[in-house]
């Protein structure tokens, strides 16, 4: 999930502690661990008497490289009950109750990690070598009370980590975690701006190259390797997508992953279909578990977000706009006035996004305000809003919806809180702003200033940071072509589409665009192969363009 709600666990922690007592990566002990169907086949062999308690610990791996954390943490504790001597079962809890790439670790989860590395390290002198050097690493992660600044642990134990991994170079699983605890220590900030990766982006990418060499199949390197080349270099993943897909298909997340890749390469129907299944299986799952806290707050309604992205994209109307409306029913609206989770109602608003972006202009219209102490969902449902008076000729009341899209756009809670601690709201605002005050100028015929006005929109969207799906919900370029077409100008649309076509590879959207664009610079051979193009894009579609934008 890309740099995903790091603020946002924090202020879940406190909610939940205060609510139901569970904590978003180990949780409470929700009593014997089922043993789950669809895990797939990988096995971590340890030391222990009990083959249940090694079928619980295979099951716990599987789930904390699956970020299920606090279903992983029940596996652990009962492999813990079944051999309460089985050093590395205290180990997986102690593992998975520290923080991860998309969560940090909670102040409550402290002593018991703690307390269960200094067991696993107790029990050390009766392992393996390997299982002791995971142990020994591990206990540099966890000091016996909360700190401040967990900075200094986390890199004595990625640096411990790395030790081991040295030692045991033919050991998948000990270079994927290894190449894990690197990865925790910069949280979603791996390449540059230029796409350029950090050293440290290399020195990870290496371990989970050679994981992927002794084991091609290895859940935990095939997963984090989507999440360290997915900005950078997506291409890269594809391999690791194709063999998730089917790997393990009890675990939600993993069987969404491949989706992380596939829209980053064009392959969007293969998107659409990895969230499909991973709707199901979470269904499934959260079900028979009757699972709580962070994941089926956050991670379930993430397929759903990306199923909505990834059907958009495809030009598939009536499946995105159905995903968008099960999203918005999904989320949860009293966490979502929780201070600090205020991020879920992006989620909410995802049919407003889904109505603007195919023309639903009347829809739009018959939606009811949101709640005044809702300004996000506000200043989106004035967007969404001013579009459709702008598409249907009330200029005048487009021009009132958006000034107050620029007045929420402008208050400093609107900049204070984010979308998963990566883009502001008021960020995503000031494009939904722009990009209106662009399309209101074309509406009313002024081309000169709809181009200038959307160019200035690309400009900021171009500014956010990558998120997963965008955090803006269309890529304006899309209107810019338009509006270059309709100044005469199709060199410089042919331009803007193809950069966008760089960013969202194939896609049917600016194909249609580009088309045009050469046609209108009678370059017909040109244009003829990429309608050819824009037909396979157009596939699974249920619409019928006329620009490439409603």
């Amino acid at each position: 999930m890309n740099r995903f709600f790091l603020d946002f666990v924090t202020t879940l922690t406190v909610v939940l502690l205060a609510g139901c007592a569970v904590r978003p990566n180990g949780g409470p002990d929700l009593g014997k661990a089922p043993l789950l169907e669809g895990l797939g086949e990988h096995h971590y062999a340890v030391t222990t008497t009990k083959p249940l308690a090694q079928r619980l610990f295979d099951q716990g791996m599987i789930l904390a490289y699956s970020f299920n954390h606090q279903e992983a943490a029940r596996s652990f504790r009962n492999a813990a009950k079944v051999d309460p001597d089985c050093a590395m079962a205290h180990w997986g809890v102690a593992l998975v109750l520290g923080p991860n790439i998309n969560a940090p670790m909670d102040d409550e989860s402290v002593p018991e990690a703690y307390a269960e590395a200094q067991r696993a390290l107790q029990l050390a002198d009766r392992v393996t070598p390997r299982e002791r050097a995971l142990i020994e690493a591990l206990a540099e992660r966890y000091p016996a009370e909360p700190v401040e600044d967990r900075r200094t642990f986390d890199e004595a134990y990625a640096a411990a980590m790395q030790k081991a991994a040295r030692a045991f170079s033919d050991d998948a699983d000990i270079a994927a975690l290894c190449a894990e605890s690197m990865m925790d220590l910069s949280p979603w900030d791996y390449w540059t701006k230029d796409l350029e990766p950090y050293p440290a982006t290399k020195e990870f990418l290496a371990l989970l190259d050679a994981a992927l060499a002794i084991d091609p199949g290895n859940p935990l390197a095939n997963h984090l390797y989507i999440h360290a080349v997915e900005y950078g270099r997506p291409e890269l993943g594809v391999a690791s997508a194709r063999r998730l897909e089917a790997m393990i298909p009890g675990a939600g997340h993993m069987v969404h992953m491949p989706s992380h890749i596939y829209i980053r390469v064009g392959d969007y129907h293969e998107g659409v279909l990895a969230n499909q299944r991973a709707v199901q299986s979470d269904d499934t799952y959260v079900t028979q578990c009757r699972q709580q806290g962070i994941y089926p707050l956050a991670y379930v309604p993430h397929n759903m977000h990306f199923l909505w992205a990834c059907a958009t994209l495809e030009g598939n109307k009536a499946l995105a706009i159905s995903a968008a409306e099960e999203l918005a029913e999904q989320t949860n609206e009293e966490m979502m006035l929780v201070p600090g989770l205020e991020t879920l109602q992006h989620y909410w608003v995802t049919p407003l996004f889904a109505y603007v972006r195919f023309g639903e202009w009347q829809r739009i219209l018959d939606i009811p305000a949101p709640p005044d102490y809702l300004p996000y969902p506000n200043g989106v449902w004035h967007y969404a809003r001013g579009m459709a008076f702008a598409r249907t000729g009330k200029f005048q009341e487009a021009e009132q919806e958006l000034a107050r899209v620029d007045e929420i756009a402008a208050s400093p809670l609107m900049a204070r809180l984010k979308i998963w601690e990566i883009n502001s709201f008021a960020s995503v605002l000031q494009v939904g702003a722009q990009t209106l005050r662009g399309e209101l100028a074309m509406a009313r015929g002024d081309v000169d200033a709809a181009v200038e006005g959307l160019r200035e929109a690309v400009a900021l969207q171009d500014q956010l940071a990558y998120d997963e799906p965008p955090s803006f919900h269309y890529p304006v370029r899309q209107s810019l072509g338009v509006a270059l077409l309709a100044a005469a100008r199709p060199a410089e649309a042919e331009t803007v589409y193809r950069k966008d076509l760089e960013e969202y590879p194939e896609n049917g959207w600016s194909l249609y665009g580009l088309e045009a664009s050469l046609r209108e610079q009678g370059r017909d051979q040109d244009a003829a192969a990429t309608h050819e193009r824009f037909e396979t894009a157009w596939t699974w579609s249920d619409i019928t363009l006329e620009s490439s934008r409603f």
